[in-house]
């Protein structure tokens, strides 16, 4: 199947508008000629050093990548795990979004033979399995994900009904911004945490 990424276009836009529009869109990784494929059913906003919970507070690389060219996979290391973000903010701005989960739908049988699991709602619910279940590691960090020719791309699917996306606060982090910056699908069986539904 050819590749007909989202645009660079897309992520020229504030991180949170970014991370509701990518619920429903398919993260495509090109691992040793097999498409790995699948549906983003659960995405974070992340902004700049006003951010509590952004990398970018803490300077270096990372802070170097959120505020340069969208549409750029940034990826890094957290207790064991890769997670795979896309820069997005819009014209001077600072931001990412977090891919945090997803319903595989391509190269499944691979995808169990990376995680080593054969339930499929298991393979990608969280962000640290999604990236082994792909094969993300930092070697795709820096690579864009509107190229066609590109090892990873975010591709158009389908799109979810707003009644369909519920938010609340993101994941995993020690203190927070007031608006809540995590969206999923709400009926999505491969969202492993939900909680309420604060929008």
């Amino acid at each position: 199947m050819s590749s007909n990424p989202l645009p660079r276009g897309f992520y020229l836009r504030d991180p949170a508008e970014v991370a509701e529009s990518l619920l429903g869109k398919l993260l495509v990784r090109r691992f040793r000629g097999v498409r790995l494929a699948g549906v983003i059913v659960e995405a974070e906003a992340y902004y700049g050093a006003e951010d509590p919970a952004s990398r970018a507070r803490r300077g270096g690389r990372i802070a170097r990548m959120l505020c340069g060219d969208v549409g750029i996979a940034l990826i890094y290391g957290v207790h064991g795990n890769w997670l795979f973000n896309v820069v997005a903010h819009g014209a001077g701005g600072v931001g990412a979004v977090l891919i945090r989960a997803l319903r595989p739908v391509e190269g499944v049988e691979v995808m169990k033979a990376l995680r080593g699991v054969r339930k499929v709602v298991e393979l990608a619910r969280g962000p640290g399995r999604l990236s082994k279940a792909l094969s993300i590691t930092k070697e795709l960090n820096g690579l864009p994900v509107y190229e066609p020719s590109s090892p990873i791309t975010i591709e158009e699917y389908s799109s979810v009904p707003k009644g369909s996306i519920a938010r609340s606060q993101r994941i995993g982090v020690n203190k927070d911004l007031e608006e809540p910056l995590r969206f999923y699908i709400r009926d999505s069986s491969y969202v492993l945490k939900k909680c309420l539904d604060l929008h």
